[in-house]
């Protein structure tokens, strides 16, 4: 927020200005601090219309991965945090970001740690990103720490584009197949329906018409009932017990299962190994990591991992257990890693060769799922043409 001030000096020196905050009560903190009196203080651009715009600004991954690396930049190039928060705020055009921005700053100049500061955008920073940040003012590695952070938010948001880009074209065709099913629904099969009456139709002729004459009568009941079934799975995914059953479902799945824990280890070993590299000790480190996990299978395993840590374990003698979650390869890489005590570039070799083995799981897959959506498309065409074909050949007879 912007605030308009008109202050007194100690020396009866009347000011007036401007100033960035994230409240009134932080504007008058920072003026109080300065040695100034307020006389007058008020909000900038406080309109109705601007507050409704605030409503609909929606803070996207970019803008958070931008944002660590301007700070990264900044922080390097020797720029007091304060000023490198007010400055990025300025440039910020999404004005709910650059609130959140300012309160993370009022915080600092308030006195409090950068990781403290951080805490108070939970939504915008992972427990991951506040434990680097952490990390980084322990050991007297900010700047290495900030860098580092801003290198990894940039791989997981390439990563995730990746992924998202992948899975487009055969969302696009679902949408065809969908749109091609609605036409034949609607159009096609209804106009060939006066042909065919009073005349003897085959079995799936008689399908196909019954099916398309429901969807034109009470095309709002699959409506109705994929909305519901939506809404009831999305309420149930949010349950412990959903989360639970719809993990162990999806790891079950040909295909599906592998590419998920191929992803999971992928995100542990970098989580970890990040957090290791960045001075926080392994029990905290997959404490985080545990945090960050979507996974409760995996999550549960790590927070196992951690309880026998901190009881002066290994993290392999846990990790070993479960070999249909944790391939050997991974547990050997843990090992070494623990045997030389180089886990985290141990881990940084499991990263790259997953993350490759990941991106050939994901173009099999999409690779698949492409003649899969073809032939289920041409399969629907040929029924719909079998189905209108036959009779007329039998009236032709």
């Amino acid at each position: 927020m912007k605030f308009n001030y008109q202050a007194q000096s100690k020396d009866n020196q009347t000011q007036t200005g401007n100033l960035e905050a994230s409240s009134k009560e932080e504007a008058i903190s920072i003026l109080e601090k300065h040695g100034l009196y307020i006389t007058s203080l008020k909000e900038e651009n406080s309109s109705i219309y601007n507050k409704q715009i605030n409503l609909f600004e929606r803070i996207s991954k970019k803008d958070v991965v931008l944002f660590s690396r301007q700070i990264s930049i900044m922080f390097k190039a020797g720029v007091p945090i304060v000023e490198s928060l007010r400055s990025i705020a300025k440039q910020t055009k999404k004005s709910k970001f650059k609130e959140e921005i300012n309160k993370i700053g009022d915080k600092v100049e308030g006195g409090g740690s950068l990781s403290q500061a951080f805490q108070l955008c939970p939504k915008l920073f992972s427990p991951f990103y506040i434990g680097m940040i952490k990390s980084g003012e322990v050991s007297g590695r900010l700047s290495e720490t900030l860098d580092y952070l801003a290198d990894h938010q940039e791989r997981e948001f390439n990563f995730n584009n990746k992924i998202i880009a992948s899975l487009s074209y055969p969302g696009f065709i679902f949408v065809v197949f969908i749109g091609i099913l609605v036409l034949l629904m609607t159009f096609v099969i209804p106009g060939l329906s006066e042909l065919f009456e009073g005349k003897e139709l085959p079995l799936i002729t008689i399908i196909v018409l019954g099916a398309a004459n429901f969807f034109i009568r009470w095309w709002w009941v699959p409506v109705i009932v994929i909305i519901a079934g939506i809404f009831l799975f999305v309420r149930f995914a949010r349950t412990a017990v959903g989360r639970i059953t719809i993990d162990a479902i999806l790891l079950r799945i040909p295909m599906v299962g592998e590419f998920i824990k191929k992803m999971n280890m992928v995100r542990i070993s970098e989580n970890i190994s990040t957090l290791i590299s960045g001075g926080l000790p392994i029990v905290q480190a997959l404490e985080v990591t545990s945090g960050v996990l979507n996974s409760h299978t995996y999550k549960k395993i790590i927070d196992e991992t951690k309880s026998a840590v901190r009881r002066g374990d290994l993290m392999s003698s846990v990790l070993i257990k479960y070999p249909n979650f944790f391939p050997a390869l991974f547990v050997q890489m843990v090992t070494v890693g623990e045997k030389t005590g180089s886990i985290d570039t141990s881990l940084t070799n499991v990263v790259n060769f997953y993350r490759a083995d990941v991106d050939r799981a994901l173009e099999t897959m999409v690779k698949m799922m492409e003649p899969l959506m073809i032939i289920l498309i041409g399969g629907l065409v040929g029924v719909v043409v079998i189905a209108i074909l036959t009779p007329i050949y039998q009236i032709n007879i």
